[in-house]
C-alpha cells in the first residue's frame, strides 16, 4: 500500500492477548493501533465495502420514494446501510435494512418519504 506521498508501507495485523493489533510500517516510521475483536470486524466490513464501492465506480447520488426502495440499494450517510428487504402496506414501507459491520434492523417509512440513496442495487434478473 502507498500514502498519499506515494511512499510505500506495510500493513500488519496479529491477536494482541485479547484484542486486535494493528501496525502500519512506513520509511519514516510506524505506529500500532489495538482494537477490541468487534471493533476490528467493523473495521474489516467497512474495507470491503469501501473495495466494493472503488470497484463499482463512482457513487450515482439519488433519491428516491421509500416505497420504491429495492434490494442493494445503499444509504447516502456516513455509515453503511444496505437495503435487504421492503415490505409495502398501504401508505408504510418497511424496510429491513444491514450495516455494514453485519448488523440489521427494521424501519417503518410512510410510503412516499424521500430516501437518499449512494448507489441503487440491480433490479431482479438484471
Amino acid at each position: 500500500m502507498t500514502d498519499e506521498h506515494g511512499d510505500s508501507g506495510i500493513l500488519e495485523i496479529a491477536p494482541a492477548g485479547a484484542e486486535v493489533g494493528i501496525t502500519v510500517a512506513m520509511p519514516s516510521g510506524g505506529h500500532t493501533f489495538l482494537c477490541t475483536p468487534a471493533r476490528a470486524r467493523e473495521l474489516a466490513a467497512a474495507l470491503g465495502f469501501a473495495a466494493d464501492e472503488a470497484e463499482s465506480g463512482p457513487a450515482r447520488h439519488v433519491t428516491v420514494r421509500a416505497d420504491e426502495l429495492r434490494r442493494g440499494d445503499v444509504r447516502d450517510g456516513d455509515r453503511a446501510m444496505t437495503v435487504e428487504a421492503v415490505r409495502v402496506e398501504g401508505g408504510t414501507a418497511q424496510v429491513t435494512w444491514a450495516s455494514g459491520a453485519g448488523r440489521s434492523w427494521n424501519q417503518m417509512y410512510d410510503a412516499d418519504a424521500s430516501i437518499p440513496l449512494r448507489r441503487r442495487g440491480r433490479l431482479p434478473g438484471a
